[in-house]
């Protein structure tokens, strides 16, 4: 354990040369200007987004769902069509 500590420190206080030429830190203004660009369109995105959804319902839940609860259950029966009354197709498959 303190071997490896000390090499860990070893390291850290090594003054190699670091990666500062003469072009270090003169990034271009483009690149700035592309970054504003992209944070205004994501603002931008994010805003429209919860326009919309506000403009959602709370819940899409049918207030009255009784009519479409026996489609919900199963198949509906019809009286006197007995193939279709253990969910098959009326063609004879499935």
């Amino acid at each position: 354990m303190t071997d490896s500590l000390l090499l860990v420190v070893g390291l850290l206080a090594d003054d190699a040369p670091r990666d500062t030429g003469p072009d270090f830190g003169k990034a271009s203004p483009f690149g700035l200007v592309v970054i504003v660009i992209l944070l205004i369109g994501t603002f931008l995105l994010v805003w429209s987004m919860n326009k919309h959804l506000k403009k959602l319902p709370e819940s899409f839940d049918p207030e009255h769902p009784e009519p479409d609860q026996a489609v919900d259950d199963g198949t509906v029966v019809e009286p006197g069509d007995p193939g279709l009354a253990k969910g098959g197709r009326p063609d004879g498959g499935g």
